[in-house]
């Protein structure tokens, strides 16, 4: 790995360190990148840009060849690293990593298709769309999905020419090194920086990807229109799970656990505000409580654990905290039993009528709520500033003429929302704008050019 290690008894005043938050010990240390070091990286990555944008044959074998290969040879250790340094259970890592590997799939087999010049019928002897690469992408990216949310942003960006620059979540600073060295190319570098100091380097590069929350996407966002830079927001959710009347009981209990306690409920696109009909929801609440008490929490490092910690003492700090506040307006309380002082047990908070809470619960925390009609249904989906996923459960067709209906980037009818390199991925209100994946994903960062040429 490429990594920067402290050497025993050296002072470095910038130093960027990675803690283990199951056994909450100290991981690394790693010297932060100098202001000429970050400058370096940006012109370097403009250059592989330069070089390659012109030939989508060679960026088609370098997916391939390099990053693929790469990612095949290093998925136990990068499967590791996730684990030790955010706390996702194993088996989860391992599948991020898989998953990755899928998305460069996708884009080997669709390069050619996604860039290919677009003809269009006019009185010109020649008219068409060309698509263009931009220059060099800065992905600022989060600790939850730590390689899969860079690949999914990079993967595209280079599949169009681009070159990238990387500025990770400081907590998963090993794994945004070892994501440098499945790259293995002057085209994608990680930059060792503190989140704020990122925002001053948004002049030096074409366009930003950021996922992360809501508040920092907007300091994102203000730089990047400041320097008029394009960009594209995948920030906070707060995600609806419809129940309707019509559901299976049972079914819709167990995948509505697995919706919420993935990645340790640290999921963008968890849901996180269950909408339940009244006339199933005692029995729908019971058969929930009866999933959670299942889940196998412990150490994320067994294949047999399925929550693990959250990120960090803060983050676990924030989550219990916003518990005691639900708990303040009225909330009906009921957590699984825990023997781990570092881990927040599977939680169901009951949220009394007419009670609005607009934070986005980032951990393993689902807020239970009842309505009567298919309009209320929609109205407390809706009744969030968040606007990313949501998915609704029961009679199909029932399900499905609410779609049009819900203020959401993404609708899913009898499934957990997810990410999947076919379709696209993005959020409306304060969940961002833009999209990831697809083609229209893999769009984003190209100049459409219209091309004519006359008699």
């Amino acid at each position: 790995m490429n990594a920067l290690p402290i050497p025993d008894g050296e002072v470095v005043v910038s130093v960027i360190k990675t803690f283990d938050p199951f056994r909450q010990q100290e991981l690394s240390q790693y010297r932060e990148d100098s202001d000429e070091e970050v400058l370096r990286k940006i012109r370097l990555a403009r250059k592989a840009s330069e070089e390659f944008r012109g030939d989508i044959d060679q960026r088609k074998q370098y997916l391939r060849d390099t990053v693929k290969r790469n990612l095949e040879r290093m998925k136990g250790e990068l499967a590791r690293t996730i684990t030790m340094e955010m706390g996702k259970p194993i088996k989860q890592s391992i599948a991020e990593v898989e998953k990755c590997i899928r998305l460069v799939d996708y884009a080997v087999e669709n390069i050619e298709r996604f860039y290919a010049p677009e003809p269009v019928m006019t009185e010109a002897r020649k008219s068409y769309v060309r698509f263009d690469p931009i220059g060099v992408v800065m992905a600022i990216m989060p600790w939850n999905f730590p390689v899969w949310q860079v690949m999914r942003a990079a993967v595209p960006a280079i599949s169009a020419g681009n070159g990238v620059v990387l500025k990770h979540a400081s907590i998963t600073t090993g794994t945004a090194l070892m994501i440098q060295e499945v790259f293995d190319s002057e085209a994608f570098s990680t930059l060792l920086l503190r989140g704020s100091d990122a925002l001053r380097y948004i002049p030096h590069v074409d366009g930003v990807t950021f996922t992360g929350s809501t508040s920092v996407g907007a300091r994102v966002a203000e730089e990047a229109g400041k320097h008029i830079k394009k960009c594209v927001l995948e920030l906070g959710g707060s995600d609806p799970f419809i129940v309707l009347g019509s559901a299976d009981i049972r079914e819709t209990a167990k995948q509505a656990a697995l919706a919420r306690l993935q990645n340790n409920g640290q999921s963008c696109i968890a849901s996180k505000r269950f909408l339940v009909q009244g006339s199933i929801y005692e029995e729908f609440r019971e058969a929930l409580e009866e999933e959670f008490s299942r889940v196998v929490q412990g150490d994320p490092m067994e294949e047999s654990t399925y929550l693990g910690p959250l990120s960090s003492r803060e983050q676990t700090e924030t989550v219990r905290r916003q518990v005691e506040e639900l708990r303040g307006l009225g909330g009906k309380v009921i957590a699984a039993e825990s023997r781990f002082e570092q881990i927040v047990p599977p939680t169901i908070v009951s949220v009394p009528e007419g009670v609005r809470y607009e934070q986005e619960v980032f951990g393993p925390v689902a807020l239970l709520q009842r309505f009567d009609t298919l309009d209320d249904a929609v109205r407390l989906a809706n009744d969030t500033p968040f606007g990313l996923g949501a998915s609704i459960w029961g009679d199909p067709e029932e399900a499905e003429n609410l779609i049009p209906r819900i203020e959401a980037g993404m609708v899913f009818v009898n499934r957990i929302v997810a990410s999947d390199p076919r379709m696209p991925f993005g959020g409306v209100k304060k969940s961002g704008f833009g999209r990831e994946l697809s083609r229209y994903g893999f769009l984003e960062f190209t100049n459409i050019k219209s091309a004519w040429v006359d008699h």
